[in-house]
């Protein structure tokens, strides 16, 4: 499974002393050292500079491919190395959140943008604006930024998208003949696969409260598609008709039976399995596990679109998505070369060929990933992106996946014992109140 799924997920703040003590868990495994401010460690012994890279890319792309970039890079900037420090996602982000509470992150820091605001506050990424001024970097071509406060703490640098899947056999024998484009198409839609009989479902929606992370990808998506928000003027706005109207719309397809069972404690690996195993008609997925499930299910035959939006709605519709993001250490010895490396993996041509061998869309705005010109879905996929508007709020926020959580118990509740939607929605409102 691709990293940005799990990138998705958030990390919560935590103590020095409960950091310092992952750190130490995590000191005899795979990518166990970490930031190069915990030793001088930064220079090679030819006198280069050595730039300590942390990230959980490398294990998610083809053998070698990060590494020769690295190999690029220092050939284009004499008298600077990289050290790539690799582990899979859940290591890299236990480390660090270990390294920004011991102020000992790698010189360049793999992000997830729900860690970005906890770690701009403990001061542990640096402020990429005032960096990229003082070095003159023209950032006009990045097609996002994540700010706290106005000013960039971590560059997306390859993005994951989540359109709707749907399985396109089982559409057709509950007599729907195309992927639906609006919410009452959906529900429809839902509706015909469910009663289609064989225990088929319509949808299947992963409400997991330990991994809530469903409540961005496959709830809140629902809002953004029609142009709606969570946030008014950067703080919760849960009450809201956008989002009252789609939990009424999820309450429909629950009380309908529409859903698949289990969704209270699905979590995202178990959706794309009931999906991949020819279960459910339709699914919100990333796009990334397209080639996962055509390996293992060949046969299926399935399509992706834009995520249905409300009834009427004409505007540009919001594409929820996961990013890898990327930061410069505050402490690291080396900002100017740190930024260099950032440049580099931002330029049209790296970008490119980052973005084609992890299956995702550039950072850079000119940037073209190979598969679209090879892969018909890929390039499906790469046209809806490009007319809609990228949308994931919680990036950025404090405790996202707390407030994901805190929403998630709440929705529960409406949908398990019927709890009104009002209620609902005002506990979420003062839970996350409390967060601001």
């Amino acid at each position: 499974m691709r990293a940005q799924s799990r990138a998705s997920r958030v990390v919560m703040a935590v103590g020095v002393v409960s950091a310092l003590s992952l750190l130490a868990a995590c000191a005899g495994g795979e990518g166990a050292p970490i930031g190069a401010n915990a030793d001088d460690n930064s220079t090679a012994a030819d006198g280069s500079i050595v730039l300590e890279f942390s990230q959980w890319w490398e294990p998610e792309l083809p053998k070698g491919s990060l590494r020769g970039m690295m190999d690029e890079f220092e050939k284009a900037n004499p008298g600077v190395k990289v050290k790539l420090i690799s582990a899979p996602y859940a290591s890299t982000q236990q480390q660090t959140v270990a390294g920004a509470a011991s102020k000992t992150l790698a010189d360049v820091v793999g992000l997830d943008g729900a860690w970005v605001n906890d770690f701009s506050k403990q001061k542990a990424i640096t402020n990429l604006t005032a960096l990229m001024q003082e070095s003159g970097y023209d950032d006009s071509e990045l097609a996002s930024q994540i700010k706290v406060d106005g000013n960039t703490y971590m560059i997306p640098v390859v993005n994951f998208v989540y359109p709707m899947f749907t399985n396109d056999s089982l559409l057709a024998k509950a007599g729907v003949n195309a992927p639906p484009s609006t919410r009452t198409e959906f529900v429809d839609a839902a509706k015909k696969v469910t009663a289609s009989g064989k225990g088929n479902s319509g949808w299947v929606l992963p409400l997991a409260q330990d991994a809530p992370n469903g409540i961005q990808n496959d709830v809140m998506s629902w809002v953004w598609a029609s142009g709606g928000s969570m946030l008014k003027d950067g703080q919760p706005d849960l009450t809201n008709s956008s989002v009252k109207s789609v939990v009424e719309f999820i309450k429909e397809l629950n009380d309908a039976k529409a859903i698949a069972a289990g969704a209270l404690t699905m979590k995202e690996q178990d959706k794309v399995e009931q999906f991949t195993n020819g279960r459910v008609g339709m699914m919100i997925d990333s796009l990334a596990h397209i080639n996962l499930i055509r390996e293992n299910a060949p046969d299926l035959k399935f399509s992706i679109s834009a995520i249905p939006a409300e009834d009427g709605y004409t505007g540009k519709r919001g594409m929820p998505y996961a990013s890898w993001g990327i930061g410069v250490s505050e402490n690291s010895k080396h900002k100017k070369e740190a930024l260099k490396l950032v440049e580099f993996l931002m330029s049209k041509d790296t970008n490119s060929k980052l973005s084609s061998v992890a299956n995702a869309f550039p950072g850079n705005k000119e940037s073209v990933p190979d598969f679209v010109q090879s892969d018909e879905m890929f390039k499906t996929a790469f046209d809806i992106w490009n007319k809609g508007v990228p949308a994931n709020e919680f990036t950025g926020l404090p405790t996202a996946e707390d407030l994901m959580r805190s929403f998630d118990v709440e929705l529960q509740k409406t949908l398990a014992e019927n709890q009104p939607v009002d209620t609902t929605l005002n506990n979420a409102q003062k839970a996350w109140s409390a967060k601001f």
